[in-house]
């Protein structure tokens, strides 16, 4: 069968990124102008000209202050970071990562790439696999599917591996921690469990070496407060002193020039063995360790029950890691494929299903978190308002969807508030709120009206909540997959404009996708966004004050006007007014 139209896979990592693509029967890592690994950083050069991978990398060093790296950790984060004289979001510096790997797909396939399939750690939260899709947009990419980094690896292995099998797969990046159990049978790869820390990584391991190279430096010179070149540089050999260390016993830092003591200029010379680097590093091992205990209680195994170990990521290439997991399974694990490609090569994989190709491994893939809602009841053996009630569970396969039926406190009540949480905690207030709506208009009856709240979480990581009125079918719903910001159509495609506009004038045709150009019939995509901003807004209209409220009604209208004559410009400057509004409001 032949695909249609091409989907590629995209490892976007927080050291490290990379394209694949499924062709002729395999799957080819995309060799760019940095090779096949492209380097997550992005910067400015002196002419102010956009820099993504090796050549911003190498600035870094020179110029830290116009260059950003890990921007993976800051994913899901309201932060905004200064390059030059702009600003941008994390999703907006992701982007241009993306549309780095995107051009060199294009060049190496000699056609356009419009469709991705994209990883994501695990453990990432709703907030930050939706900033990861708005990444994608803004690099004028449609994120097809995203999928967890350790079962893409899994795809990868899947062909070695025998049927029958219980894995661990274990995946320290640059900036994430994962680890997850998987069962395979008869061409079905079952993800059981999952556990893990996005602020845990190879990072980590870079920062214990700058603390000693700070150390020597104040040490020998007396100097503890760096400029800030001299800190990227302190930086950067801590990272390469960690690549040598992963092959050799000792690593020798060298850096010449760095400092002016009294004058006269200060070289850095020090070597580090690896029996010292394993000593700094090994409490942070040992907190891996302890999610693989979780995963695998989690699982309801023990480690006996493993027949395989997968490494992924690159930090796994540390030897203090090899042997701990070796001590505590008995077995070595598997690290034949190359840790820093394999997850994009399972992104391929997958991506080549969607696109109809003949591929062996049918995934089934699961949610690292539970979803609830909070309720009257008891925390901790204590009468409380805001008690968790959990609908969708850790670790429960999706898509899934989940009803539970509450009850009205009070006679004659006439609306319930319904606000959605992602956590683990006993007290919703302790778990993280994604969302919140309110069913208004409720029968006046007696205490005890039954409404039913549905939730429903689909492969990506997009959860619907809605709420109805069991007696009259009344019912309202929130989609919550843009739980960072109130970002609408209009609000990406600027900053896919501010985006595409930094890789030269050749792509300023691309800037709207297409179909949205500002006019035409009003997408489906566009409804959806309007449903769930119309939905939040609503939600304000009992608490706000009656100038806000007349403000809210007018817009509210304004924007089922536009969308009932089929028109998207007006919509989108409807919406992009009552965003405003509700920003103020919940702030």
């Amino acid at each position: 069968m032949k695909q249609s139209e091409i989907i590629v896979g995209i490892d976007l990592g927080t050291t490290n990124s990379e394209v694949a693509v499924y062709e002729n029967g395999s799957v080819t890592v995309i060799e760019g102008e940095d090779g096949k690994i492209l380097p997550s950083y992005v910067g400015l050069d002196d002419a102010g000209e956009l820099l993504v991978g090796a050549a911003a990398r190498n600035q870094y060093v020179v110029y830290p202050e116009r260059t950003v790296k890990s921007v993976k950790r800051m994913m899901g984060t309201p932060e905004k970071i200064r390059l030059g004289d702009e600003e941008y979001t994390p999703q907006e510096i992701s982007a241009m990562i993306l549309r780095k790997l995107k051009n060199s797909a294009e060049k190496y396939l000699g056609r356009p790439v419009k469709k991705a399939v994209i990883t994501v750690p695990a453990f990432f939260s709703d907030i930050q696999r939706q900033a990861t899709r708005e990444a994608g947009e803004i690099a004028g990419l449609e994120v097809v599917k995203m999928i967890n980094e350790p079962t893409a690896a899994t795809l990868v292995y899947e062909s070695s591996l025998k049927s029958n099998k219980k894995v661990l797969v274990y995946d320290l990046g640059g900036g994430t921690f994962d680890v997850s159990v998987v069962m395979i049978e008869d061409d079905v790869i079952e993800v059981v469990a999952s556990h893990g820390n996005n602020a845990l990584g190879g990072d980590d391991f870079d920062a214990l070496l700058e603390k000693v190279l700070r150390e020597r430096v104040a040490e020998e010179t007396g100097i503890r407060e760096l400029d800030i070149q001299a800190l990227a540089r302190i930086r950067r050999a801590a990272e390469d002193a960690k690549k040598q260390l992963s092959f050799k016993p000792f690593a020798k830092v060298e850096e010449e020039y760095l400092l002016q003591v009294d004058g006269a200029p200060w070289h850095l010379n020090m070597e580090i063995a690896r029996h010292d680097y394993e000593e700094m590093i090994t409490p942070l091992v040992e907190e891996t360790m302890d999610g693989v205990h979780v995963v695998l209680r989690d699982a309801d195994m023990v480690m006996a029950d493993i027949d395989e170990v997968l490494l992924v990521g690159g930090s796994t290439r540390t030897p203090l890691v090899q042997e701990r997991l070796e001590k505590e399974f008995g077995f070595a694990p598997r690290h034949e494929l190359d840790p820093e490609l394999c997850v994009a090569c399972g992104a391929a994989l997958q991506a080549a299903m969607i696109g109809g190709l003949e591929v062996r491994a049918i995934l089934v893939d699961i949610t690292p978190y539970t979803f609830g809602t909070s309720a009257i009841g008891e925390v901790d053996g204590e009468f409380s308002l805001t008690a968790f009630v959990p609908l969708i569970k850790k670790n429960t396969p999706i898509p899934v969807t989940r009803s539970e039926v509450f009850f009205t406190a009070v006679d004659g009540q006439e609306e319930v508030e319904v606000k959605v949480y992602q956590g683990e905690a006993a007290d919703a207030l302790d778990n993280i709120e994604v969302g919140r709506f309110r069913v208004t208009g409720l029968q006046p009856l007696p205490a005890g009206n039954e409404i039913i709240v549905t939730f429903s979480l689909d492969t990506n990581g997009i959860l619907q909540v809605s709420a109805m009125e069991k007696a009259t079918g009344l019912e309202k719903s929130i989609i919550i997959e843009n739980a960072l910001s109130d970002r609408n159509d209009q609000s990406l495609a600027r900053a896919r404009a501010k985006v595409i506009s930094l890789f030269g004038d050749r792509e300023k045709d691309d800037i709207l996708p297409e179909n949205e150009s500002g006019t035409g019939d009003v997408s489906e995509k566009l409804k959806r966004e309007a449903q769930s901003l119309l939905e939040k807004a609503r939600g304000l209209l009992d608490t706000a004050g009656e100038e806000d409220r007349e403000d809210l009604v007018n817009l509210i209208e304004d924007v089922g006007k536009a969308l009932d004559a089929g028109d998207a410009d007006a919509a989108r400057e409807a919406m992009e007014e009552l965003s405003e509004i509700i920003f103020y409001l919940e702030s």
